[in-house]
């Protein structure tokens, strides 16, 4: 008999509809599965089962009723710990949630706890001094991702039906296609970012947003409706209404498809991923052609400058006169943004100018084919601590092998992740649909067909 966590969150919640399950019965499963699987994997930072009981006993209703979810140690929980996976951070706990916690509490979810993230988010890694370092269900010798490593782990071990992450440059999609689940980087803003630690301001309002991560698209697409709507607080939020578009009208699309960027690549097991997703979405009727755009290395060229050279600025201001407390991995990243001399104004004036030059380029391109399908990174997951990889006899570096995800965030457009293939050790490969900005449910929609073809798979190690 199937195990209850086991269940997608749309099944856990058909369930509790049909009262087959009761939300207490369903949190003392998943209670079970964290104290199974947590000590190994290392994914929940603050768990307490007594906590997580008592809100399953108070479920009233919602469209979340009963479902057990996880939060990232970066979006505010009140009263857990949301520390940012930093000693700085130590004991921090928020008196309020962030918006989309709100909202998840509104709509009946039972928050299990928060999940462990990389020191201030600036690693495709999940380590860090204050929880240690996040291994991956699939291979524990690998890492989940950064910086939603805790959340894909939890989720992909079905210690968490669902949750949130949030993403900069790809850190709710490396993850998911790292541990096999999936996961959506919204439009800014279509889901609130108020609440976020650090907050989702100046580059970062347009690089970031908080996502929802789960086993199947259908259950990302379940959380996005919950979740997103305008925030009349948030000046990147903006009032657009959910939308489902019929498949045949999305059958007029043309998807552009391609394997890699022509500059860093890929193995032949992400190659196949992609053209394997492209052969269903051609025999679902789909309209799919070979397509890659010219602005790609313009646009990752801007991310860098905001990612990684004010994003570097940003935390030297954060944890000035504590450096000596600082992990390895976060120390790894200032010196990598440390390597090239502070932005100038000027500098940074005509970077803020080229970013809405190099977008217009984009969307210009994106007019004949709104719809995208590539991998999400040149490698599957990677033994803890690698920074570095040979494929076809070229040297791929840390951070060039995540680019595949970096343009969407300096376009603001969403883009989907979605399990398709393996590695030849037998770990996930997923790819990546990414549309126009605020077109989130095309990019969802379209990522369901290519689910509905491979779907989860649970990593060995559960059972």
């Amino acid at each position: 008999m199937k195990q209850l966590t086991h269940y997608s969150a749309t099944e856990q919640i058909a369930l509790l509809k049909a009262k087959k399950v009761s939300p207490l019965e369903l949190a003392d499963a998943h209670i079970a599965q964290i104290e199974r699987f947590n000590l190994s994997v290392n994914a929940l930072a603050d768990f307490d089962p007594d906590r997580v009981r008592a809100q399953a006993r108070a479920v009233a209703g919602g469209l979340l009723a009963g479902l057990p979810v996880t939060v990232k140690a970066s979006i505010s929980v009140a009263g857990h710990r949301c520390e940012v996976g930093s000693v700085i951070n130590k004991g921090q706990k928020p008196a309020n949630d962030a918006v989309v916690v709100d909202r998840l509490r509104r709509a009946g979810a039972v928050i299990l706890g928060t999940t462990n993230c990389p020191e201030f988010l600036m690693a495709y890694e999940t380590d860090n001094l204050l929880y240690g370092r996040t291994s991956n269900p699939w291979n524990l010798d690998c890492t989940p991702g950064g910086s939603s490593g805790g959340e894909s782990a939890a989720i992909a071990a079905c210690m968490s039906a669902a949750g949130l992450g949030s993403d900069s440059g790809g850190s709710v999609r490396e993850p998911a296609h790292f541990t096999g689940i999936c996961s959506l980087k919204p439009t800014p803003g279509r889901i609130p970012g108020a609440g976020h630690l650090p907050g989702c301001v100046g580059p970062f309002a347009t690089l970031g947003a908080i996502g929802p991560m789960a086993r199947t698209i259908e259950d990302v697409s379940m959380m996005f409706d919950v979740l997103s709507g305008q925030d009349e607080t948030d000046p990147v939020s903006p009032p657009v209404s959910l939308r489902k578009p019929a498949l045949d009208e999305l059958k007029q699309i043309k998807i552009g498809y391609f394997e890699d960027d022509g500059l860093c690549p890929v193995t032949a097991e992400t190659r196949a991923a992609v053209q394997s997703a492209a052969e269903v979405l051609r025999k679902s009727g789909f309209k799919v052609e070979p397509f890659r755009p010219a602005t790609l290395e313009a646009a990752r060229k801007l991310w860098w400058t905001f990612f990684v050279r004010c994003g570097g600025m940003f935390v030297d201001a954060i944890v000035r006169g504590n450096e000596a407390k600082l992990s390895p991995v976060l120390k790894g990243f200032l010196e990598i943004a440390h390597a090239e001399p502070p932005l100038t104004a000027e500098q940074l004036l005509f970077q803020w100018a080229e970013s809405d030059i190099i977008r217009g380029k984009m969307l210009e391109e994106m007019k004949d084919y709104p719809v995208l399908l590539c991998p999400v990174c040149s490698v599957p997951a990677f033994k803890h601590g690698e920074r570095q990889w040979t494929i076809d006899g070229k040297r791929v570096d840390y951070f060039d092998a995540m680019r595949y995800t970096q343009w969407f965030n300096t376009l603001g457009a969403p883009a989907a992740v979605v399990p398709v293939g393996q590695s030849r050790e037998g770990l996930p490969i997923g790819v990546q649909i990414a549309a126009r900005p605020f077109h989130d449910e095309v990019a969802l929609a379209i990522a369901n067909v290519i689910d509905k073809e491979f779907g989860y798979r649970k990593p060995p190690m559960i059972g």
